[in-house]
């Protein structure tokens, strides 16, 4: 068998080191904190799960994509969680089904995927959010948009862009206003994510009236405006929930870019009347997604949810949350007091161990010489 080097690692899978590891903590503990003073409590669920919990409550993966191992304990297989907002509904559905309602909890860790994706190319990413059970209401909605967008201001992202979406349109479209048999309806989906006009009205009649849902796509009030003309035009037939979007979208503020793709649901297969995605300058993809979705109870019965995920990796590597610290050299024989009283000031200090201790070589910023910290190179 051949020899894995030490410092080889899976694919997709990598280490955090300093200053990274510290920023991605920093980023991690600005978006928790921001959701903590709405009221969102921390839960920490577990990385793995029996494979057959996790998989039932799974509803944007199968368990063919789940990265499994044999527990030599229970002799069962578990899975390693590769989204966190499942755990919490189970949370929510059993430990805390007598909790009241709304119940607002948080969470962050680390999620690992069986694949990765060209966009994407890591397995394991971290994962910050936060759930709100019991409501998928226009106030609910509104809240979990605007504490997304507070949490990622704290954390310093601008040129943030919010992309609405509507996930079950066509299959509300299709029970209704303008029905589809079931492979019509596939057969529009594709067309429609492919944004193909032509060939959406090669497909006949029924299929072609689905044309103007193109059309309602881009900046936000210009396809709202278009989807609301078209909504009349058919007996007013998504008037509430364009209104519910209109409510949502007014208290954000005017320097966050909104805009609506109505039938986009590649990500939100799970999720109900609404959906969207974060994006921001300088960033390829989108770096969180949100919206409304139904969590099952014990007894088999659904409840509303909204909430929303984010995953920080790209914003830690962009340079978000590093901070130059204040790194200070304590020499042998140091004032023990006056260092105690240092670091309550914010400084991180580094004793020496030993005379040939070197502070600069241990990163220090600064050395302290007598009662005051002195800088290296001065």
């Amino acid at each position: 068998m051949t020899m894995i080097p030490p410092g080889l690692l899976p694919e997709g899978l990598s280490d955090r080191l300093p200053p990274q590891a510290e920023a991605s903590a920093r980023v991690t503990r600005t978006v928790l904190d921001t959701v903590a003073r709405h009221g969102f409590e921390r839960v920490m669920p577990p990385l793995a799960e029996f494979e057959e919990t996790l998989a039932s409550r799974l509803k944007s993966a199968q368990p063919q994509d789940l990265l499994r191992v044999i527990d030599p304990v229970s002799q069962r297989t578990l899975a390693l969680r590769p989204d966190m907002t499942a755990q919490v509904g189970r949370i929510a559905a059993t430990r805390m089904a007598n909790a009241a309602r709304p119940l607002r909890l948080s969470y962050a860790g680390s999620v690992i995927r069986l694949k990765a994706s060209q966009l994407r190319p890591e397995r394991e990413r971290m994962q910050v959010g936060a759930e709100l059970i019991g409501a998928d209401s226009v106030a609910a909605a509104t809240e979990i948009v605007t504490v997304t967008i507070e949490a990622l201001q704290a954390a310093g992202v601008k040129g943030i862009t919010i992309d609405f979406t509507l996930p079950d349109l066509i299959d509300t479209l299709a029970a209704g206003h303008m029905p589809l048999s079931d492979t019509e309806k596939e057969a529009v989906r594709t067309e429609l994510d492919a944004k193909d006009a032509g060939a959406l009205a090669a497909l006949g009649e029924r299929a072609a009236a689905y044309l103007p849902l193109i059309e309602a796509t881009g900046p936000f009030h210009a396809a709202m405006d278009r989807l609301e003309a078209w909504s009349a035009a058919h007996g007013g037939a998504l008037d509430d929930r364009l209104k519910g979007l209109r409510a949502i979208a007014k208290p954000i503020d005017w320097d966050i870019r909104l805009t609506l793709d109505p039938t986009e649901r590649h990500g939100f297969e799970y999720q109900s009347w609404f959906g969207f995605s974060v994006f921001a300058d300088g960033f390829i993809g989108e770096i969180g997604r949100g919206g409304s979705y139904a969590i099952m109870r014990a007894d088999g019965s659904e409840e509303a949810a909204t909430g929303f995920s984010l995953y920080p990796d790209p914003l830690v590597d962009a340079g978000f949350g590093m901070v130059e610290p204040r790194r200070l050299f304590l020499p042998l024989g140091h004032d023990a007091a006056r260092a105690a009283a240092l670091r309550g000031e914010g400084w991180q200090s580094v004793a020496a161990l030993s005379d040939s201790d070197d502070g600069s070589a241990l990163r220090c910023t600064h050395w302290l010489d007598g009662p005051e910290p002195r800088p290296y190179g001065c």
